[in-house]
């Protein structure tokens, strides 16, 4: 059964989710304070979490920057407006999803659904092709969900390794916004293109100095790095 971490300060909001999720078997923790909630993810498994932007001690934009010093687990995060600089702000600095308030119970289940089967799938998808993909300087282990960039692991979060799988599967094929939105995020979730040109910015920060990411204007994005021996 899955677990999620709530982090939250709305009183009235964490028990009718609790049981919602529970009809979806997901187990849903609370947690009223950043703090609190970091202490629990230190503490516990958990699958994913949602994050509140308004929350006391410190936003939700800072905690998901602490939650991804020592964290890849997936985050949705809850905007209060559903501005787009907030979605952008969130995006960059790791978050996978977003839900505006306010929101339906079920479209937040489903966006936490949609994050959990793409992380399940992974390794169905990694046993049915090469676990490993060998490129100059890079090396990407779909099982493990690993890469290695001249021999340093790279931390990712799932949404990056997910994106940089999808373009190493076919080198040199472009993929567009569209293409890239579609395979990784489901059609479950709202088309956001400008999510797609920050995690691509995320991932070739991640990867420097490598420079394996090109752009083709008014196309998309492909993988654009020579084969190569096993990064030890």
């Amino acid at each position: 059964m899955p677990r999620i971490l709530l982090i939250d300060d709305d009183e009235h909001l964490a028990a009718p989710l609790t049981t919602y999720f529970a009809r979806f078997g997901c187990t849903l923790d609370s947690a009223k304070r950043p703090s609190e909630g970091i202490a629990k993810l230190r503490a516990g498994h958990y699958d994913a979490a949602i994050l509140d932007v308004m929350l006391p001690e410190m936003d939700g934009f800072e905690l998901c920057r602490e939650i991804r010093k020592e964290s890849d687990i997936p985050i949705v995060m809850l905007t209060a407006r559903g501005e787009v600089m907030d979605r952008v702000v969130g995006l960059e600095l790791g978050a996978d999803d977003y839900v505006p308030k306010p929101f339906e119970p079920r479209e937040l289940v489903a966006r936490v659904q949609t994050i959990l089967r793409r992380q399940r799938s992974a390794p169905a998808a990694a046993a049915a092709s090469a676990q490993l993909r060998v490129f100059d300087g890079l090396s990407i282990d779909l099982d493990r969900r690993q890469v290695l960039r001249h021999g340093e692991r790279v931390e990712l979060t799932g949404t990056e390794f997910d994106l940089l799988a999808l373009l190493a599967g076919e080198p040199g094929k472009v993929f567009s916004r569209d293409d890239i939105l579609n395979r990784l995020r489901g059609h479950e979730a709202e088309l956001f293109t400008r999510a797609v040109d920050i995690v691509v910015s995320r991932l070739r920060k991640k990867l420097e100095p490598l420079d394996c990411i090109k752009t083709l204007r008014n196309a998309g994005y492909a993988l654009a790095v020579a084969p190569g021996e096993p990064s030890s």
